[in-house]
């Protein structure tokens, strides 16, 4: 519990949103105690019950409808084209995909979409139970609600429910901001949100027993889990982005692989070309590790200035790659240092055809200093996040 107080008071967006959506709760269900009417404070009382039931609802509900809408999504195909996309249809793309293979994700949507729906159906069955309740004999209990000195307990009882009520509404804030920094990475405010001990502290300890099942098999550490579905989403926003090949590229990616046959001596060509002429920025990883600056650039951005970082690299390989029919995919995880330690970093796999159909790794950004394409032992310097 000190653990939940001490992340909740730190000086964070997320913790300040939490506070503040407790505080108008507690303060709402503290007039409506001191009220005096017994029709507001059933208001409050069915307005509470509804949340609680709602979010347990939902929890169980989402759950359980998780797979089979995997399942459809899967069967519809979803194929990214290879066009020039619109901020909406990349938004839209990165988001169908995402649903269908991110179970983290998945939930948290289908979470919030069935609370919002059970709390409509609620929403409508409350004139109807009020009737009901105006209808009862009000007896020395409603008698009561009126009287002074029974006030206080009155109050006391609609703190306790405003408690329970903002707990509920701050659970639900934070499943949408969950969606939020999920499917928009690079939106104003993700940074700190998360960055916020409290939103890692929520989602360790409360998504999990919500999820239930859907997320078990993730690992024991939920925290870890999350920050790789993050890391996956802004994986597939680039894949999404990158569809588009522009022309140059294209034509360079015949060209390297014209002479080859199949698609393992197709992808070592590339491997090949990319490792001899892409140079590796320097200037923008200092930058980066010194500064804290970062210059994102797109694949046409490395192919005409010949330079960039490792996720540079993967991104221009996986889109030559995927140009010439390879199916490819670009690995986020650690990659070994040379002093003992390790570094974020990005790779690339390959799936050949006439290997059986098998991925392979390869690492276009090391290849200046040896054989990284599919060598023995490549997991113990690439650490795949997973």
């Amino acid at each position: 519990m000190n653990g939940w107080v001490q992340a909740l008071m730190k000086p964070e967006p997320v913790a300040l949103l939490v506070l503040l959506v407790l505080l108008v709760s507690l303060v709402q269900g503290v007039r409506r105690g001191a009220s005096g009417s017994a029709k507001h404070l059933f208001f409050f009382v069915w307005e509470t019950a509804s949340t609680v039931l709602s979010l347990a609802l939902a929890g169980k509900s989402a759950a359980w409808l998780s797979p089979y809408v995997r399942d459809w999504l899967i069967a519809r195909e979803i194929i990214v084209p290879h066009e020039e996309l619109g901020a909406f249809k990349q938004l839209w793309y990165t988001f169908a995909t995402s649903l269908r293979d991110f179970e983290l994700l998945r939930f948290g949507v289908l979470f919030l979409l069935i609370y919002m729906l059970i709390r409509l159906l609620l929403g409508q069955l409350y004139p109807l139970v009020a009737a009901l309740f105006e209808r009862l004999p009000v007896g020395a209990a409603g008698a009561g609600l009126r009287r002074g000195q029974v006030r206080a307990g009155s109050r006391a009882t609609g703190a306790v429910l405003g408690a329970m009520l903002g707990a509920g509404r701050s659970f639900v804030a934070l499943a949408v901001l969950f969606i939020y920094v999920t499917l928009l990475p690079a939106g104003p405010l993700v940074d700190e949100i998360r960055g916020s001990s409290f939103y890692a502290k929520t989602a360790a300890e409360l998504l999990e027993p919500v999820a239930g099942d859907t997320l078990a098999k993730r690992g024991p550490v939920l925290t870890e889990a999350v920050q790789a579905e993050f890391k996956r989403v802004l994986q597939r926003k680039y894949d999404v982005i990158d569809a588009a090949v522009p022309a140059d590229i294209e034509e360079a990616a015949k060209v390297v692989t014209a002479k080859t046959d199949g698609d393992e001596a197709k992808a070592r060509a590339l491997y090949d070309w990319l490792g001899s002429r892409i140079a590796y920025d320097w200037e923008k990883a200092r930058n980066y590790e010194e500064r804290g600056i970062w210059k994102e650039q797109t694949p046409a951005d490395t192919f005409a200035s010949r330079k960039g970082v490792c996720i540079d690299v993967a991104r221009l390989y996986a889109m030559m790659a995927r140009s010439i029919g390879i199916e490819v995919r670009v690995v986020t995880g650690q990659g070994a240092d040379g002093r003992g330690g390790f570094g974020p970093h990005a790779w690339n796999e390959v799936r050949l055809a006439d290997q059986g159909g098998a991925w392979v790794p390869l690492d276009a950004t090391w290849a200046a200093s040896g054989n990284w394409f599919n060598p023995a032992n490549f997991e113990q310097t690439h650490i795949r996040e997973t």
